[in-house]
């Protein structure tokens, strides 16, 4: 079985600064987008999707959450591969969520087409920066996904089952939500896609802080 290469209690301060950023990032990216569904005017958050917020009044709000939540995964991807020296998932684990972070930075300011009535009145006419929004939209979930298994793996060889099968449920709840998503949208032309987003959105948030807190924990480091 593997051992600790540094255990959390010997961690450089600049590390677990690093680490702490991935329980800030989800729990920011949750709260906005929560928030503004709520309060913006003409907005259904059960039905729209979150990256419609980037649009109308106020969307340069969603905008820079994006950033700002990409910037904060991607340095809790360098934190974690500082940590995870060795074993499986140790280069593939943070390289996957460095790309999650990136994704986040890319669609603030690429901005989503309108959509499923939102903003009201707006053509929801395909176009070149829509594309891109939609293609780093679902590279953002397969590399999320992509790292829950990952780490799962890792977990399982560590004989941390119940942790391994946790990270495994998120990537197939991701997943799901994902494709009924896309679904929805299709198929019923609107429907409960937002709360459906919303759903993976969180599920995944909590995995990611919970995963940072591991790391940060001696008691229970993965490293």
């Amino acid at each position: 079985m593997e051992t600790s290469v540094q255990s959390a209690g010997s961690q450089p301060v600049a590390t677990r600064l690093l680490l702490a950023c991935g329980v800030i990032a989800p729990l920011l990216n949750s709260v906005v987008i929560l928030i503004l569904g709520a309060i913006r005017s003409g907005y259904n958050a059960w039905v729209v999707p979150d990256s419609n917020l980037e649009l109308g009044e106020g969307g340069w709000i969603q905008s820079t959450n994006y950033i700002v939540t990409g910037a904060l995964l991607l340095a809790f991807a360098i934190g974690m591969r500082l940590l995870l020296r060795t074993g499986r998932g140790s280069t593939w684990g943070p390289i996957l969520l460095g790309i999650y972070g990136l994704t986040f930075i890319v669609t603030g300011p690429i901005l989503p087409d309108p959509s499923l009535g939102y903003p009201p009145g707006a053509s929801s006419a395909l176009t070149i920066h829509g594309a891109i929004h939609i293609l780093f939209g679902q590279l953002q979930f397969i590399s999320l996904i992509a790292a829950c298994f990952v780490l799962a793996r890792r977990d399982a060889a560590l004989e941390r089952r119940g942790w391994s099968w946790y990270s495994v449920a998120t990537g197939l709840l991701v997943a799901a939500s994902d494709v009924a998503f896309v679904l929805t949208a299709k198929l019923l032309d609107g429907g409960p896609t937002g709360l459906i987003e919303r759903i993976g959105i969180i599920g995944s948030g909590i995995w990611i802080a919970l995963l940072a807190i591991r790391l940060m924990s001696k008691q229970s480091s993965i490293a």
